[in-house]
């Protein structure tokens, strides 16, 4: 698991022990807030390295250059957006009206936006420039599809697993580009659009569960 999640994100290697994994978090947290203050292309290994206050060497152990860092904060943006939705408890969300679950939903990933400027500004710098990326977001969509899906059955029975699947893969692939797209627009106008996604969310999944 450990070489695949490290060959995926263009890691040379994932850090087995604490201190190594702590060196990691601490390149990755400098190269964050280098990318968003500085921009991707202005920021360099070596003012990472100093950053982070670790030997360049150190650095290329893990990562091969910037790209495979990028790479690794999307795998770290994705693992924290899926424990996001591991939080929300189960037997609660199974309790809510189809309005609160369409509210918790949209929410939850808005926030997590919220909560991580990062994703979404180094992430439109790089955009189509790093191969490794596009592999990495589909796999976040699969498994936030898998999430969903398996959230949906609980709150509502009766339907087909085929069914399941393909309303999480619409609302998914509808909420995340919606929720995206609302970060590049002013505050007013963002909060307009996260209001018209849970609108949407709303209305087709009405469409599906008949609620008594």
């Amino acid at each position: 698991m450990a070489t695949n999640s490290a060959k995926s994100s263009g890691m040379r290697r994932q850090p087995r022990q604490v201190r190594s994994q702590e060196r990691v978090s601490q390149i990755l947290d400098v190269a964050e807030q280098l990318f968003i203050d500085k921009g991707y292309n202005d920021t360099t290994t070596n003012a990472i390295a100093a950053g982070a206050k670790v030997p360049i060497g150190s650095l290329y152990q893990f990562f091969p250059d910037k790209g495979a860092i990028v790479g690794a904060l999307a795998m770290r943006y994705t693992d924290r957006l899926h424990h996001r939705f591991m939080e929300l408890d189960p037997a609660e969300m199974a309790n809510l009206s189809l309005a609160a679950y369409v509210d918790r939903i949209v929410d939850t990933t808005a926030q997590f936006f919220a909560d991580y400027p990062g994703y979404h500004s180094i992430f439109m710098q790089v955009q189509g420039t790093i191969p490794e990326l596009e592999a990495i977001e589909n796999a976040a969509d699969t498994q936030l599809i898998e999430d969903l899906a398996a959230s949906l059955s609980r709150y509502h029975s009766g339907l087909a697993t085929a069914d399941y699947e393909a309303i999480a893969f619409t609302l998914v692939k509808a909420i995340g580009t919606l929720l995206w797209l609302s970060l590049s627009q002013e505050q007013i106008f963002q909060q307009r659009l996260v209001t018209e996604t849970k609108r949407l969310m709303l209305s087709y999944l009405q469409s599906y569960f008949a609620m008594d």
